[in-house]
């Protein structure tokens, strides 16, 4: 196990890299400079080339983009995540203001989309054709279909303009006002949450009804076991090895999903700070989001592998 877990994080670590990689030569790649909006955002159009020069070399912009990306990663060893060129900060605040909340919404969405979406998948396979199994899969199968952040605007025009039930936008921590905050994230995280839930639902669905065929399971029927024996002790466990594999993935989606699910309510985490620092060319902004993230879907893809082992004893990592 520990080889094996030891080969994965090396994977991972070549993965972070190329995706770090890539994100670095695409955002050069756009027009513009950082430093020319940094200069028209504080009206400091009449600077001379020496002060010019001298504000790319503090911001690194001086150097070739080799030189650039190896200072970048170097400065990662020491702590040193760079300064926003857009904000005049330094990088590691921004993230450590930023990440809190952004892990918040994910960590809430994630854990409710798993409750959810694996429950409903289960309830669904075991009333097969009943109105509960046809109504549930219909709000799956329009779940998957709405864009979350359509879904975001028609939850802020229902339930806040019209309403008046809960705040239109912005983010309070559960340290400060626990009331307060529970009402403000209910919206952002069920848009999180939607997709997840709808995918789950269908994806646990369609694994147990596989599993429910089997002819071990047909054989506890026989034997006379209780409905929640073979359910707890046999089907479910069976049918989430595939399942596992998919709520991996939904880290990813949820944080790509925060990027616009953030903005379109109004809250300061990782996935707002992404789009204006694209939006601003902020390069080390957009390379510490992406680092973070990249680090969450490895980290998240290794606990689903090792899970592997839990629900299949015939997977061995040797």
């Amino acid at each position: 196990m520990t080889s094996y877990i030891i080969r994965r994080l090396s994977m991972g670590v070549v993965v972070i890299f190329i995706v770090t990689v890539m994100v670095f030569l695409f955002i050069r790649l756009l027009p513009g400079d950082p430093l020319t909006i940094y200069l028209n955002k504080t009206d400091m159009q009449q600077l001379t080339e020496e002060q010019l020069f001298e504000l790319r070399v503090k911001f690194g912009l001086e150097k070739p983009l080799p030189m650039q990306y190896v200072d970048w990663i170097g400065g990662l060893f020491k702590g040193d995540m760079g300064q926003s060129v857009y904000y005049n900060i330094d990088v590691r605040l921004l993230m450590t203001e930023r990440l809190p909340v952004t892990l918040y919404l994910g960590a809430l969405a994630f854990v409710i989309s798993g409750v959810l979406g694996i429950s409903f998948g289960v309830i669904c396979a075991l009333k097969r054709g009943t109105w509960v199994d046809t109504l549930v899969t219909l709000l799956a199968n329009i779940g998957i279909t709405m864009p979350s952040f359509w879904v975001g605007i028609i939850l802020i025009y229902l339930l806040s303009v019209k309403a008046g039930w809960l705040p239109v936008s912005g983010f309070i921590s559960p340290f400060e006002n626990f009331w307060e905050s529970t009402r403000r994230i209910i919206m952002p995280v069920t848009c999180l949450a939607l997709f997840p839930v709808a995918s789950l639902t269908r994806l646990t669905r369609s694994s147990m009804l596989e599993v429910i065929q089997q002819d071990y399971i047909r054989t506890a029927w026989s034997k006379g076991l209780k409905e929640r024996l073979i359910v707890s002790r046999h089907t479910i466990k069976n049918a989430l090895i595939p399942v596992i594999t998919v709520v991996g993935l939904q880290v990813a989606f949820i944080f790509g999903g925060s990027v616009l699910i953030e903005s379109v309510f109004n809250i300061n985490g990782i996935g707002r700070l992404a789009t204006q620092a694209v939006q601003n060319q902020d390069y080390l902004v957009v390379q510490a989001v992406t680092l973070v993230i990249a680090i969450m879907v490895v980290l998240s893809n290794l606990i689903v592998d090792i899970s592997y082992g839990w629900l299949d004893p015939r997977i061995r990592y040797d």
